[in-house]
């Protein structure tokens, strides 16, 4: 699977919120069904395999190239997926 396209296609079509503050509201609130954690994002809460019970995937590039994989002109560490749209971007829950 190309994740950068699932990543990409995943925002174009379907319900997305980038930013830590955002992604952890949408855990919390049961909305977010996968968080895409960088390597590089400052929250330890999301070092594990899940943060209130939302699987995260640990995306192995940097926080500019998740936010290019996106679609957007900004770096994005934290990208929680509510609705995943036309991609298969859960199937990366593991």
């Amino acid at each position: 699977m190309d994740v950068n396209r699932e990543i990409r296609l995943a925002v174009n079509t379907g319900d997305t919120v980038f930013g830590i503050k955002e992604s952890k509201n949408a855990a919390s609130s049961g909305e977010a069904k996968l968080l895409i954690v960088t390597k590089k994002c400052p929250e330890s809460e999301f070092k594990g395999d899940q943060f209130e019970g939302v699987p995260i995937y640990h995306f192995k590039g940097t926080n500019k190239q998740l936010g290019s994989a996106a679609g957007k002109p900004f770096s994005i560490s934290t990208l929680a997926v509510i609705s995943p749209g036309e991609s298969n971007i859960l199937s990366l829950k593991g």
